[in-house]
Formats: structure tokens, C-alpha cells, sequence
């Protein structure tokens, strides 16, 4: 098995949303209704997508809420191989 590189979602959040917007941090807390160590963290993967933040952001950006949380579970699961490949590629289909 070998699953693709995939960008934190803050990543995605930042270069493709609030740049071309000239959104800052700041402004983008405000937006959202959040602490701006919430979006720091999230801009500095320390922090992901939870499904409350993708409703929120679905809103701000005309986006579904879906959207962001694939952004989030492609990148979890993306770290999850990267972290335990070994065992993981051990593992043999049976069906």
C-alpha cells in the first residue's frame, strides 16, 4: 500500500484562503470566532480541522464542510502510514 503526501489542511487554510484574501490571523479569528493561538496553531499543524472549524470555515469560504474534512482525514491518515508503514505493508489481504 502506499498512500500520496497530503497537506495539513492549515497549510491549505492559509496559502489558498487568507493570502489571496489578505485575511490575517487576527481578522481570521475575529471571522471565526475563535482565539488567534487557534489559528496559529492550525497555520503551524499543531492543531487540526475539527468538524465545528469545518462548518465555520465552509461558511466563511463558500466551501462545504466536507471539504475541509477530507483536507483533514487525508492528512491524518497520510501521517498515520508514514508513522507505521512497516507493520501496516506486513499486513496480507485475504480477500
Amino acid at each position: 500500500m502506499e498512500i500520496r503526501p497530503y497537506t495539513h489542511p492549515g497549510i491549505i487554510l492559509k496559502e489558498e484562503f487568507a493570502i489571496p484574501l489578505h485575511i490575517t490571523q487576527a481578522k481570521l479569528a475575529e471571522f471565526l470566532k475563535v482565539g488567534i493561538k487557534t489559528i496559529s496553531e492550525i497555520y503551524n499543524e499543531k492543531r487540526g480541522i475539527t468538524p465545528v472549524m469545518a462548518l465555520k470555515l465552509s461558511n466563511l469560504f463558500g466551501t462545504t464542510p466536507e471539504f475541509w474534512m477530507n483536507l483533514q482525514s487525508n492528512y491524518d491518515l497520510y501521517k498515520a502510514y508514514s508513522k507505521q508503514k512497516d507493520e501496516i505493508d506486513q499486513i496480507k489481504k485475504i480477500a
